[in-house]
Order: C-alpha cells, then structure tokens, then sequence
C-alpha cells in the first residue's frame, strides 16, 4: 500500500537500513520479493548489518540468500558489525548458509573493518 502511495523503497530507517534489510532480518521472503520487484536496491548500504544479505546471513535464511543472491546481491561486500555475509552466517554456524556463500564465490580470506 505504502510503495503504491510514493513511499520510497530505499529509503534509510537508520537501525535496519532500508526496508529490505529489515525485511531481511525477519525473514519476511514475500515482502523481500515484493520490494525488489519494486526496485529495492539488493545491495544498498547502511544499518547495523550494512547489507541486505549479512542481515539474512546473519539470521540464517537460506532461501531468502539464496534470493538475495539470484538477484545480484554482493557476495563479498565489506562492512557492518561482522564483516562480511560469510562472518555473519559463520558467527551462529548456519552451515547451509556458508556452503551456499562459498558456492557463490564468499572469498574466505577476506578481513572485516
């Protein structure tokens, strides 16, 4: 409704970064859909896991990665609280998750901030 009335779907909300990092950090897959349908910018920056992917890495949401991913998600990019996706999936041992960063060439001897 609110994409439909104007609202910007990049827009920054500080805390999660934009919409798409929040929606990434509860695993809401349809609404993760819908956003990049809309024009949700897959590799926007800012919040406190800097990326849409490190915040689903970090929750261990295979599918919506592997989303992520398909859509051209960075799977290197540097920043956030942990890092990299790779360190995020790897700081709770979501084995699925890193498997499938590693697949997508996640270089594993990449240093964080």
């Amino acid at each position: 409704v609110l994409l439909d009335r104007g609202a910007e779907v990049n827009a920054d909300g500080v805390l999660y970064g934009t919409v798409l990092q929040a929606a990434c950090t509860s695993g809401h897959k349809a609404v993760i859909e819908l956003l990049l349908d809309r024009g949700a910018d897959v590799n926007a920056r800012g919040g406190h896991f800097e990326t849409a992917l490190q915040a689903a890495c970090y929750h261990g949401c295979r599918d919506i990665v592997e989303l992520l991913l398909e859509r051209g998600a960075g799977v290197n990019a540097q920043g956030g609280q942990y890092g990299s996706a790779l360190r995020a999936a790897s700081y709770w041992g979501y084995k699925t998750v890193v498997e499938l960063l590693v697949a997508n060439g996640a270089k594993q001897d990449e240093t964080g901030p």
